[in-house]
């Protein structure tokens, strides 16, 4: 695929926490793609590297976290030469934006939603406060929430109408990605499904490019355009949602676990599946395939050899030695 159909490249990216017990190898190696108008769903256990990768994306790993190696191309530009400042105002906000996990840390309780949403835009924007005004309006709007939003502050919002702000913040500055950081989770189930439709709904108008992050499979399914998996720091399985969710289903030993842990409302599962043992210490992680103290198809290679990523078919990689033929 040529790069033009691109919005964002990401070419071995490795991210480690120098901690006292050791060095972290939080995200070890990755590699992938995000194309121009699509949504790419990246799921996995907790720990295994999902908001690191996110946040090496806007160069906002926290301390003692520091990217080691890889480059960062967003829209055919290296961000990874970028300094801090020039990132401030280059890049995030205006070319990738990212809507937290929880909208209350976000915003600051002592100001209104109004001089929040002010001071992010003309940090951006040499733009007066009457024109500043009528685009957050415009935008507050455009999410479902009426113009006298502004004047309330965060206390006096439900959970559903701050991350509607979020998500509202995240936009006004026109970014061409969007990353959204498991946005749903402290919300009860109608609120999740309102703020799911209003990214489809969004993502459609706007033509943004979206990375979505979730526990949840099911949600992935209602969202995504093609999955990353990712297991310790390492990608498992790349696949459109058809290749994963469809007849032939996943292929890696783990996506097939996560499947199958997944509630279905339109298929009989007899027992849910869960996946034995715990992800591993990533001071000192395993060698091999990362996944192989878990797995119950591991073979003796898998005990030895970190299998590669390798095209199963056309858009479909796999990182597992049983679909080698290496």
């Amino acid at each position: 695929m040529a790069d033009t159909d691109n919005i964002l490249k990401v070419e071995n990216l490795k991210i480690n926490f120098f901690t006292r017990k050791g060095k972290v190898y939080a995200v070890d190696d990755i590699s992938f793609t995000l194309k121009k108008g699509e949504t790419l769903g990246l799921v996995g256990e907790s720990g295994c590297g999902k908001t690191t990768t996110v946040l090496g994306l806007m160069k906002m790993v926290p301390t003692p976290g520091e990217i080691t190696g890889g480059r960062i191309l967003i829209d055919g530009e290296n961000i990874m030469p970028l300094s801090e400042n020039q990132m401030r105002e280059k890049v995030r906000w205006e070319k990738i934006s990212m809507v937290f996990q929880g909208a209350m840390n976000c915003l600051t309780p002592v100001y209104t939603v109004g001089k929040q949403m002010m001071e992010t835009i003309q940090e951006h924007k040499d733009i007066g406060n009457s024109e500043a005004k009528k685009k957050i309006i415009n935008y507050l709007n455009l999410v479902g929430l009426p113009e006298e939003i502004i004047r309330r502050y965060p206390h006096e919002l439900s959970g559903g109408m701050k991350q509607r702000v979020v998500i509202a913040t995240a936009l006004f500055l026109e970014p061409k990605i969007v990353i959204c950081d498991e946005p749903t989770t402290a919300l009860d189930v109608v609120v999740q499904a309102q703020i799911i439709n209003l990214l489809k709904e969004l993502k459609k108008r706007l033509g943004l490019s979206v990375i979505f992050i979730t526990h949840d499979l099911a949600t992935e399914a209602e969202v995504a355009d093609r999955l990353l998996v990712m297991y310790a720091g390492k990608l498992a399985e790349i696949g459109t949602n058809e290749q994963i969710y469809g007849k032939g289903g996943p292929i890696h030993p783990y996506t097939e676990k996560l499947f199958n842990a997944t509630p279905r409302l339109h298929e009989k599962v007899e027992e849910l599946s869960f996946i034995p043992g715990t992800p591993p210490d990533l001071v000192d992680p395993p060698s091999g395939c990362r996944f192989h103290p878990r797995c119950l198809k591991v073979m003796e290679r898998c005990k030895k050899d970190q299998p590669p990523l390798i095209e199963v078919e056309p858009e479909h990689w796999i990182a597992c030695w049983r679909n080698t033929n290496d």
